[in-house]
């Protein structure tokens, strides 16, 4: 009987393969993606080639010019909406999966530093920590009433090691005063620039002396679209 083929890492994988793994994983929750796709790249290929059409130009070079318009303004346009789509459909498929917010902030980009599950109880609740332009974020997932206590015990650890770094608490969740999943990243992100590029590796380092205290606990296993991060690529074009 054949081994199931083991997963293969984003960062291993092509662009093109990475692609594909997005659209595979988007598709199962958004099974319409297709047909947005080749609405999107229809019309702006048609706005594309109208634009150039009707500028001064006449003879070959006119309608060559409006063809790799229509193109390129079509082509832009599928990634936008795939990108927008993906995303909602990754979280979708994330939505109340142990690890999910984990798996959120691994989107933020260059000048972000998360670390996934710093403390825990029986119960599988969990405080995430971020480390960006507002400070240290603290972000909690699961029970809000038992992560009250959890988030609390964080807080006093962060603030005896960084006493002069803004501390914020996040609870991710659908409940009141709680951050839903497909808004964590955004609303961390406004939360404001108070520490510079330059001040956060002071702030990692004083935070490395709080890690080492900790026992490393794997992250609770659950469903989590593992193309997440080739997502965030393509995304970003990158």
């Amino acid at each position: 009987m054949a081994k199931d083929p083991k997963p293969v890492d984003p960062e291993k994988m092509s662009r093109r393969a990475q692609f594909v793994e997005t659209y595979r994983m988007a598709r199962r929750s958004d099974p319409r993606l297709g047909v947005w796709l080749i609405g999107s790249f229809l019309v702006g290929a048609v706005v594309g080639f109208a634009v150039f059409w009707f500028l001064p130009g006449e003879g070959v070079l006119g309608t060559i010019l409006s063809i790799v318009c229509a193109l390129l303004l079509g082509s832009l346009l599928a990634m936008i909406v795939f990108g927008r789509r993906a995303q909602r459909a990754a979280y979708a498929q994330m939505e109340g999966q142990p690890g999910a917010a984990a798996a959120a902030l691994r989107t933020l980009r260059r000048g972000w530093k998360s670390e996934p599950v710093i403390a825990f109880n029986k119960q599988q609740d969990v405080v995430h920590r971020v480390v960006g332009p507002p400070g240290i974020v603290l972000v909690g997932e699961g029970n809000p009433h038992r992560l009250r206590g959890l988030m609390t015990a964080e807080r006093r650890k962060h603030e005896r090691v960084a006493t002069d770094t803004p501390i914020h608490e996040v609870v991710c969740g659908n409940g009141e005063g709680e951050v839903p999943l497909p808004k964590l990243v955004k609303h961390l992100q406004k939360l404001g620039r108070r520490v510079k590029p330059a001040e956060m590796t002071d702030i990692l380092n004083r935070l490395k002396a709080l890690d080492a205290n900790r026992s490393n606990i794997p992250l609770p296993k659950g469903p989590v679209p593992t193309s997440m991060k080739g997502m965030r690529q393509n995304m970003r074009g990158r």
